[in-house]
């Protein structure tokens, strides 16, 4: 069942794309320091997903591998997230807004 769950949280975004909801709107990103919105449609978010999952796999990331994403709270990190998953590979999450000696220290 294990294997089951984690091959269908890779394939969340195919899913929908495959079931006619490729332009439904997937992301909402509110910024209030841009004072911006953008919207990501699955089919959108599937293209950048894939493109990431792809220039990991070339510069060797794989299934099993850990991977630190330090990124600010916003669209891209959502994608980075997805495409560690899609590749298997366990992620780790620290939102941009940490020091670096807070980050090292925490470490």
């Amino acid at each position: 069942m294990q294997l089951f769950c984690c091959a269908l949280r890779a394939q969340c975004i195919d899913l929908h794309v495959l079931q006619g909801r490729g332009d439904h709107t997937a992301i909402i990103h509110d910024s209030p320091v841009t004072d911006s919105v953008t919207r990501l449609t699955y089919a959108e978010l599937l293209q950048q997903v894939a493109k990431l999952a792809g220039a990991l796999a070339r510069a060797g990331v794989g299934k099993g591998d850990r991977v630190l994403i330090y990124m600010p709270m916003i669209p891209e990190a959502a994608v980075a997230m997805l495409a560690c998953a899609r590749l298997g590979a366990v992620h780790t999450v620290v939102f941009g807004g940490f020091a670096a000696s807070e980050l090292v220290r925490s470490m």
